[in-house]
């Protein structure tokens, strides 16, 4: 991409009556870049949308990610559950292509208590077979493993880098805020330059050149992430953090997922802060 884009993950509380359309257009009247369809529940658009949606976004100049449903676990035990897995992942992928979106982003698996390094081989085998699926439809869509907040889940920094850099059509996403709660630590603006030279040493700055970022002020414990909170009302670095991304050059896309009634506020906070460090 050429530049980072900032915007939130789903429609803004201001729009009325809520659509995805109305949410695009908002969006671009606040000046900012980019949107994540959320599909956290289920995949409730159909084609017809999905081809408006793309024309609008298309118009607005709004960049469009989609975010899939919750109830995937590539490490189910169960073979029904892993087929639904995977069916969710595809047609998150499929109707996200339609709507025009580059990326699509999902919470891959629970650990369950197996080894890290046996599910880490259960879910690569599970998204070579979806990528390959996609493939054949011509289906060209980022398919982005999200760098989840606790430790019962699949997704450390390491986890979704290495993912990336073994199965061709998978990328990471990084949620700073999950990665801060998850460690305790990654909130600093050396910490954020580490992770990000690790995206680079592996996937190379074609990578940084098409990041996609979730974050949002977090609250956690001792397991990890408890809820999402404000940027202000959190200890989440964020002016460390748009520092990094900016001395490193990162261009892509930054979701905020601030609580809803904060995110308009913090996805322009992000978006402001940026461009006044720019200036510096």
């Amino acid at each position: 991409m050429e530049k980072l884009l900032f915007g939130p993950a789903g429609v803004l509380k201001s729009v009325e009556p809520p659509s995805t359309i109305a949410g695009i257009k908002y969006v671009a009247e606040l000046g900012l870049g980019c949107m994540e369809l959320e599909f956290v529940q289920r995949v409730y658009m159909g084609r017809e949308t999905a081809l408006t949606v793309a024309e609008v976004a298309n118009n607005k100049k709004i960049a469009l990610s989609a975010h899939g449903p919750y109830y995937i676990n590539l490490n189910a035990r169960e073979p029904e559950k892993l087929r639904a897995s995977q069916d969710r992942v595809l047609h998150t992928a499929r109707i996200a292509s339609l709507c025009g979106a580059t990326s699509i982003v999902f919470h891959a698996a629970f650990y369950l208590g197996d080894p890290p390094i046996q599910v880490y081989e259960r879910v690569k085998k599970q998204l070579q077979q979806i990528t390959s699926q996609l493939r054949g439809e011509d289906n060209r869509v980022w398919i982005r493993p999200e760098v989840t907040g606790k430790s019962s889940q699949f997704g450390t920094l390491e986890e979704v880098i290495e993912l990336s850099a073994e199965v061709e059509g998978v990328a990471p996403c990084i949620d700073f805020a999950h990665w801060h709660a998850r460690t305790g630590k990654f909130n600093s603006y050396n910490e954020f330059i580490f992770a990000l030279k690790q995206v680079e040493n592996k996937l190379g700055r074609h990578a940084l050149n098409n990041m996609h970022i979730h974050v949002s002020g977090i609250d956690y414990g001792k397991h990890g992430e408890i809820k999402h909170l404000s940027l202000t009302e959190s200890d989440f670095n964020y002016i460390d953090f748009i520092a990094a991304l900016r001395d490193y050059k990162v261009k892509g896309l930054v979701v905020c997922e601030s609580p809803d009634k904060y995110r308009e506020q913090d996805a322009l906070l992000l978006l402001r802060t940026y461009k006044a460090a720019s200036h510096h």
